[in-house]
């Protein structure tokens, strides 16, 4: 997915404590959470698989302000932990429109 110009990838990324954010989610309801956001896109931790190529609305929750609507593109998505209990997934999102504010 292509919005524009600007090579997403090369965008500055705000890491954990850089980033302002105290939550987010994928919708319709997976807690996520931010490995590195940029303008562009997101880099999100879960115990839920992203589909490749599926349209998702995250929510982004600062503090003080209200939750935040994002839609984006899952661009891909792979096991990052496995344990005997449980199984993480990693998943890149390219927004719609671009956040200004990382």
């Amino acid at each position: 997915m292509t919005v524009g110009p600007f090579d997403r990838r090369r965008g500055r990324r705000a890491g954990p404590g850089e980033h302002g954010l105290l939550g987010a989610r994928v919708r319709p309801g997976y807690d996520v959470r931010i490995v590195d956001i940029s303008s562009g896109g997101v880099l999100v931790e879960g115990h839920h698989r992203l589909m490749p190529g599926a349209t998702v609305e995250l929510q982004l929750q600062r503090e003080g302000r209200p939750v935040e609507l994002v839609r984006g593109q899952v661009l891909r998505c792979g096991v990052s932990t496995l344990r005997e209990s449980a199984v993480s997934y990693r998943g890149a999102i390219a927004f719609e429109r671009y956040l200004w504010r990382f």
